[in-house]
């Protein structure tokens, strides 16, 4: 029985592998005002050496303004941004199991303003922790919001089928239990 249950449900990621939880400015948003920066969150802690960032913009033009930031789980990327447009921000790292998680973020800039460079972080000062301190690149933080929810490889909730699993098999312990329980 518990066989055929397991059957029917789907696949879910494995715990050791690593996936996009969020970024800054999100998927498919479309935002007036340039960012300083562009931030993605992870599920876990993102190793420095096993990491590519790639940001481009309109026609394929580069628009990383420096190199990555790694704090913990979160990478900070310094944006440059150019004309308005699609901005695609590309992501290939390794999870603590080897498996290569790759992927992206697309977002419209409306407008072709730069962002303001009193904003943007110097080259030489870390991005700020969620606390509000300085973190030096590659530190892990534990500080800050709780991490969300993981999700599956097609950005769907894991955990209301973790629910419905949970649900099933109390449903099938407790019909297992009567069933014993009436031929006492």
């Amino acid at each position: 029985m518990a066989l055929g249950v397991s059957l029917l449900l789907p696949a879910t990621p494995a715990a050791a592998h690593n996936s996009l939880t969020g970024s800054d400015p999100a998927d498919g948003a479309r935002v007036a005002a340039a960012p300083a920066r562009i931030e993605l969150r992870f599920l876990s802690r993102v190793d420095p050496a096993t990491t590519k960032i790639t940001v481009v913009g309109p026609d394929n033009v580069p628009a990383a303004g420096a190199a990555p930031r790694f704090a913990g789980s979160r990478v900070a990327v310094p944006f440059k941004p150019g004309k308005a447009g699609l901005y695609i921000v590309g992501y290939q790292l390794s999870s603590s199991d080897g498996h290569p998680v790759k992927g992206e973020v697309r977002f419209t800039l409306t407008t072709g303003t730069p962002a303001d460079p009193s904003l943007s972080p110097s080259p030489s000062s870390p991005p700020p922790s969620p606390s509000g301190g300085p973190v030096a690149p590659g530190a892990a933080t534990t500080a800050g919001p709780a991490v969300p929810a993981a999700r599956s490889d097609d950005g769907t909730p894991v955990w209301p089928w973790l629910v419905v699993a949970g649900l099933v098999v109390a449903g099938l312990g407790a019909a297992l239990l009567r069933r014993r329980a009436t031929r006492s």
